[in-house]
């Protein structure tokens, strides 16, 4: 799509620009009342950010360094099995309240990258050094609350969107990892409060690249995706009974190939779907007590889709009818004592396509391609099926956590990982036995600490031990240290 919105977003940048030169003469009128707890300094950034009423802006940088092996080519023997880089993550935000209830909303991002070894996707694959990347606007939408007086919020354009725990949506751009997550949408709610419910309704339109709908900065020709898509979600939720807490939802989703996607830059030698799959689901969630609280989540999923990876029993152009199942259920006990214990239960259920029929039973997770619960289980599918794309999965086991302080968290966690059918049907030959269902043993380590209101850092550490579903046992690994600061 060529469609440009240059002449929008430099009247964002003016509008910002005219509020900043204004800052001076309006500040000390406008400025709310500190709250008691912020100290001399807290209280001058707090004024600098929101220099007049209708105006709030801020910013914050994320350094990480990331090291993993065997999990995006599930082999040693590829020579870029061994990936080190560093990520340098910036964002500008900034937010306008021209009326009561109103605002407009932008945001820019960028995200540098160092590697230490030569890349295994991304422009610079196969090689090393530093790679600038782009400069993008990862948000801009107009945000109307209160709608007529009534209990109503409506956004329009691009934002971020986290649906549950965003098992089905939570980032529409898979293919940039954490630099950017947002989705091109317009979100209507609106509150029956009495009845202690909500209803949804959202209207999705995702370009495959990053340039699609608004212009780059140093652009790069990059796809956040393999397809574009366009879909439809209705929810509906009610909190009245505090223990059930049931929402149910119905999303459609709409993939068009794209033209010119680039497989030897991406980590899925593949291209995109064509496709319309209709997901029907529900969860409950609440407390059971004063002690354990839960989640249970289900989808059934139908419809067609074109999907020329499938290699068995033989490579198709054809459309196949759709079939799929997904759950994703969480049990925790929480301890109440002063390092706040909380030991908690998963296990998640991704049906896969079974070679023996003519239908599709892999399961989709439309807009849920991101580290939920593993940077391992984001890479390792690349080969399998796309990267993020999780299927044909299996996963139960325990996780715990603690806080010995308020800053410091530490949690663990393992889990069996296996395959819902023994054959691959969408892998890379040669990576995947066909004759066994055990993914591996898969265990995690996370120690968060917050430094101060402005800092915050994390050390990651994960390893899966590969069972019978792969051909190479080497073991995968990822590693991770990171430093967040906002302003």
């Amino acid at each position: 799509m060529t469609t440009k919105l240059p002449a929008l977003v430099l009247l964002i940048l003016a509008a910002c620009s005219s509020v900043c030169s204004a800052q001076n003469t309006q500040a000390t009128a406008a400025a709310p009342p500190p709250p008691a707890d912020l100290s001399p300094f807290e209280q001058t950034l707090k004024e600098i950010k929101q220099p007049v009423s209708w105006l709030s802006w801020g910013s914050d940088f994320r350094a990480r360094n990331e090291y993993f092996d065997n999990i995006l080519t599930l082999s040693p023997k590829n020579p870029l099995h061994e990936q080190d880089y560093f990520r340098f993550r910036a964002r500008l935000w900034a937010s306008i309240t021209p009326i009561d209830d109103v605002s407009l909303n932008a945001r820019l991002a960028t995200e540098p990258r160092e590697w230490l070894r030569p890349a295994g996707y991304t422009p610079m694959k196969g090689h090393s050094g530093l790679d600038m990347t782009e400069g993008v606007i990862d948000n801009l939408n107009v945000k109307w609350g209160n709608i007529l007086g009534q209990p109503a919020t409506l956004v329009v354009g691009r934002q971020d969107l986290l649906l549950g725990d965003g098992w089905l949506v939570g980032d529409g751009t898979p293919y940039d990892g954490s630099w950017t997550y947002y989705l091109d949408a317009a979100r209507f709610s609106y509150e029956f409060a009495e009845q202690h419910t909500v209803v949804e309704a959202i209207g999705i339109m995702q370009n495959a690249k990053d340039d699609g709908l608004l212009q780059t900065i140093n652009d790069q020709d990059r796809f956040l995706t393999e397809q574009n898509e366009t879909g439809a979600i209705l929810s509906v939720g009610n909190t009245s009974l505090k223990a059930l807490s049931p929402t149910g939802y119905f999303v459609y989703k709409h993939d068009d190939q794209a033209s010119g996607f680039d497989p030897v830059h991406n980590p899925a030698p593949r291209g995109g779907d064509n496709g319309d799959i209709y997901t029907v689901g529900g969860r409950l969630q609440g407390l059971l007590g004063t002690h354990w609280k839960y989640w249970v989540e289900g989808a059934y999923q139908f419809g067609q889709k074109q999907d020329v990876t499938v290699q068995f029993p033989a490579p198709s152009k054809a459309y196949r009818d759709i079939d799929a199942f997904g759950a994703n259920t969480k049990l925790s006990y929480l301890f109440h004592d002063s390092w706040n214990n909380q030991l908690t239960l998963s296990y998640e259920f991704l049906s896969g396509d079974n070679p023996k029929t003519g239908n599709d039973e892999m399961f989709d997770v439309l807009w849920g391609r991101w580290p939920r619960w593993s940077e391992i289980g984001l890479y390792s599918f690349a080969a399998e099926t796309r990267i993020g794309q999780e299927a044909n999965l299996h996963r139960l086991g325990p996780t715990w956590s603690i806080d010995p302080t308020k800053a410091l968290n530490f949690s663990a966690s393992y889990f069996a990982l296996f395959s819902d059918q023994e054959v691959a049907t969408r892998g890379v030959p040669g990576l995947f036995s066909g004759t066994g269902n055990f993914r591996g043993h898969f265990l995690q380590a996370v120690l968060k600490y917050k430094f101060s209101r402005h800092m915050s850092g994390h050390l990651w550490s994960e390893f899966e031990f590969p069972g019978d579903y792969y051909v190479s046992r080497s073991v995968m690994s990822f590693l991770r240290a990171e430093l967040a600061f906002t302003f």
